[in-house]
C-alpha cells in the first residue's frame, strides 16, 4: 500500500512540475525559467525537486520520455497503417499541445527542439527502407524528415491547430511521402536519378 501512495504522490509532483513549466515557459520564456521559480510555482520544495531531477533540462526530458514512450507505445500496434500510426503522432502532440507549443514556440528552448528532430530522426530510421543504391548520407532522409515533423508541430500550433490532428497529418504525410519517393529514386549514393 505504501508503494501505490507513493507512486501517486509522485505522479501528481511530477504533473505539478510540468504544469509549472509550461506556465513559466509562456510567461518568460525556456531560457528565463528556474528551478526555484517552478518549485514555487508547483508548491513544491526544491529538496523534492532534486530528489528526481537535476536541473530544469532533465525535467523536460523526463516529460518528453514519457510522452515519446506513450506517443511510440500507440506506433507498436501492428494492425494500424503507417497513416494512422502518423494521426496517432499528431493526436499525441494534440493532447500534450500545451508541453509542445510552450517549448517549440517563440519562448521555447532551442535545445528541445533539437532534441525532438533527433528522437524523431532515430524513429523514422528505424521504419523506413534504405532507397535502392544506398543513401547519400547515414542519416539525409530521417534528418530532414524529423525536420519537416517538427516545422509541421510548431506551424500548426502556433495558427491554434487550425485543423484536427487526422488533418495536419495527412497533410504531414503527403509532404514526407514526396521526400521518401525522392529518395527511394537514388540509385547512387550522393547523385540523383
Amino acid at each position: 500500500m505504501l508503494g501505490a501512495v507513493e507512486s501517486v504522490r509522485v505522479r501528481r509532483t511530477r504533473k505539478l512540475l510540468r504544469d509549472a513549466l509550461v506556465d513559466l515557459i509562456e510567461e518568460r520564456g525556456f531560457e528565463r525559467v528556474t528551478v526555484a521559480a517552478i518549485c514555487e510555482r508547483a508548491m513544491v520544495s526544491r529538496a523534492a525537486f532534486y530528489r528526481s531531477h537535476r536541473d530544469k533540462y532533465q525535467l523536460v526530458e523526463l516529460v518528453f520520455d514519457e510522452a515519446v514512450a506513450e506517443m511510440l507505445g500507440s506506433f507498436g500496434a501492428a494492425d494500424r497503417t503507417p497513416l494512422e500510426r502518423w494521426v496517432g503522432f499528431f493526436e499525441h502532440v494534440d493532447a500534450y499541445h500545451r508541453f509542445y507549443g510552450a517549448l517549440l514556440g517563440r519562448n521555447g528552448s532551442a535545445w528541445f527542439a533539437d532534441r525532438m528532430r533527433a528522437t524523431l530522426a532515430g524513429t523514422v530510421a528505424a521504419h523506413l527502407p534504405p532507397p535502392p543504391g544506398g543513401r547519400t548520407g547515414p542519416d539525409l532522409v530521417p534528418a530532414v524528415l524529423a525536420a519537416m515533423s517538427v516545422q509541421s508541430i510548431t506551424w500548426w500550433l502556433d495558427n491554434g491547430r487550425p485543423v484536427p490532428p487526422r488533418g495536419i497529418a495527412v497533410r504531414s504525410a503527403r509532404l514526407a511521402g514526396v521526400v521518401i519517393a525522392e529518395a527511394q529514386s537514388w540509385r547512387t549514393p550522393g547523385i540523383g536519378p
